[in-house]
């Protein structure tokens, strides 16, 4: 058997996995990259670039048919399910060479495409090859979950997997899982002709703000979206061609007919098949367990992305990488990001969020000032006939920001300079003050920013200052 020396050794070619490859090797690490799947893991080929691509076509569609309200005539706008599909394969097929085996062979990384599996605490072994790395990353991702509903064995469902191999538009689509994807992807069959209902156990995108949350909702169900909140499936059997949900809600029981299922109840960290035990790694169903610096209990193996746990996302997977080459390459002692993690949902309205809410603010026993500005007093919203939406921040009595959430179009753009602002401890003076451009949505963040000053700028005291100066000669 070859055996191998590299001096990094990275298990999964996903968003983590790239990162740390790409980071390691151009900096003269020896690298080797396994990967028993797709290069790109599950956000290129099945997450979020294909969810991405199909909101477009989704968006596309609605602006053809609100296209009335700026006097422009159009028809009804006929969606080509099979376009849309290819639509969906090409931008995919875009992006792909940049996470291509091809690419990583030319900064130098050693591919092998296989299963891989720990011999002992320093040692792996893939497709014939033993590696004994000086450290090793585990970036193996996460898969659908699949939640143990009675019947689920006798129909056909589809996951986030799955879903954007359809060539033919669903009749009526069942989305369990009222989660970002199964929002966003409800959304968007919806707006490409599809019939919709989303069946939620609780509320709809519980993690965010329900104050904003309410537009979004509000938005699904004037676009003919069935909700079914505080719903439970109790079972689900083949009715006809398609497939039949039973739900149990407020003590009633109800059926929904459907032609297909979608499973969008959340996702489990990959870890089966490393063999984790025989490299003293510990790990439960919600991955592996890591320290701040993402080092397991193998001090020579790390975890990065969704199989490290915490949050979900693509953005995370990238810090995750960042963390693990600081450390593994330069032994500086970085840790992750906690305070300053934003995520967005992609639905129209986008919903974005970073830091603390205000029931979280609260809980944590802050008192809090709420800073909020409305969109449709922005000059630009109103130019574009997108005024449902809001700025809304949570601060402290002194300025300090603690988070910040907004819910409108471009909301993952606009949350940006909140991200900053918390990450750098930026107070709430930095963003009232800065010179936005006129007219654009980025002023709702300084108007937002600026009401924390209303209440003193334009009180007495400051009236009755302004009429003493202005009696000086």
């Amino acid at each position: 058997m070859q055996t191998l020396e590299p001096d990094l050794c990275i298990i999964g070619a996903g968003s983590a996995g790239l990162s740390v490859a790409a980071g390691a090797s151009q900096m003269g690490a020896q690298t080797v990259l396994i990967e028993k799947g797709k290069m790109g893991g599950d956000c290129l080929n099945y997450g979020c670039v294909p969810s991405k691509a199909l909101l477009a076509a989704g968006k596309a569609a609605t602006a053809w048919r609100e296209a009335a309200g700026f006097g422009v005539a159009a028809a009804a706008p006929e969606v080509d399910f099979a376009g849309v599909h290819r639509h969906v394969q090409e931008v995919i097929a875009a992006i792909a060479p940049n996470d291509s085996v091809e690419r990583f062979t030319g900064l130098g990384v050693d591919v092998i495409q296989a299963a891989a599996q720990f011999e002992d605490a320093r040692t792996l072994v893939a497709n014939g090859a033993r590696i004994r790395a000086k450290r090793f990353v585990v970036a193996t991702g996460s898969r659908p979950m699949v939640p143990p509903i009675p019947g689920l064995e006798a129909v056909s469902y589809l996951t986030n997997e799955t879903v954007f191999s359809l060539t033919e538009r669903p009749e009526h689509l069942i989305v369990v899982g009222g989660g970002p994807i199964g929002c966003e992807l409800g959304q968007a069959f919806r707006r490409l002709g599809a019939q919709v209902s989303l069946v939620e156990m609780g509320g709809i995108l519980p993690k965010d703000d329900p104050e904003l949350v309410a537009l979004v909702r509000q938005r699904l169900l004037d676009e003919g979206i069935a909700l079914h909140e505080q719903a439970k499936v109790a079972a689900v059997e083949p009715a006809g061609n398609g497939v039949a949900v039973r739900l149990e809600a407020e003590g009633a029981g109800r059926r929904l007919e459907g032609s297909h299922l979608l499973l969008a109840a959340g996702r489990q960290p990959m870890v089966e098949g490393l063999n984790l035990e025989a490299a003293g790694v510990a790990y439960s169903r919600r991955g592996i367990e890591t320290d701040a610096r993402l080092r397991s209990s193998n001090r020579r193996i790390y975890a990065a992305g969704d199989v490290a746990g915490g949050p979900q996302f693509t953005h995370m997977a990238g810090h995750h990488a960042s963390v693990i080459v600081k450390n593994a390459l330069f032994r500086l002692p970085a840790k992750v990001e906690t305070k300053a993690v934003p995520w967005v949902t992609y639905t129209e309205p986008e919903l974005a969020h970073v830091g603390l809410t205000e029931a979280m603010a609260r809980a944590a026993g802050y008192d809090v000032n709420i800073l909020r500005w409305d969109l449709h007093e922005n000059d630009r919203a109103q130019t574009e006939r997108a005024t449902e939406g809001v700025c809304k921040a949570v601060v402290t009595p002194k300025g300090r920001i603690l988070g910040a959430s907004i819910v409108g179009p471009h909301a993952g753009e606009l949350i940006q300079p909140w991200i900053l602002a918390i990450a750098q401890n930026l107070k709430i003076s930095a963003l009232a003050t800065f010179i936005a451009p006129y007219p654009t949505f980025g002023e709702l963040s300084k108007r937002a920013a600026g009401s924390f000053y209303a209440p003193k700028l334009f009180g007495e005291r400051t009236q009755k200052l302004v009429r003493l100066l202005l009696k000086l000669p």
